[in-house]
């Protein structure tokens, strides 16, 4: 699931995510959304392998909503986005209980993506 205000964003990462499915034994299928609270109560425990959620939205921010994912799915893993730098010593002094091991740096070249993401699911 890929969690990111940028309707633009959202809807190239899909495309290009499920265009490189060649390989139908490890076919990727993308779910979006562009504002957190409707992934939020769109989001299903047990589902999916990998979140990559955007830091800066409006209504909460990545890490509130992982907060809130985290309460539902404990398994589930989760890559947060940033066109920012991220000061992780800061963050895990505000949220404690996130892990906080993945950070994709916005923008990301498409080759990038899909290779990082074959590994986190891999």
């Amino acid at each position: 699931m890929i969690v990111d205000d940028d309707a633009d964003l959202t809807i190239t990462f899909k495309a290009v995510i499920e265009d490189s499915n060649n390989d139908a034994r490890k076919r990727i299928e993308v779910h979006t959304a562009n504002n957190p609270a409707v992934a939020l109560s769109e989001f299903k425990p047990n589902f999916y392998d990998l979140l990559l959620v955007d830091i800066n939205m409006p209504y909460m921010n990545g890490f509130e909503f992982c907060e809130k994912i985290l309460a539902i799915d404990i398994n589930v893993r989760i890559c947060f986005m940033s066109t920012i730098e991220i000061n992780r010593e800061a963050l895990r002094e505000i949220y404690p209980a996130l892990s906080l091991g993945c950070f994709v740096r916005k923008p990301v070249t498409i080759d990038y993506l899909l290779k990082w993401i074959r590994s986190e699911l891999d």
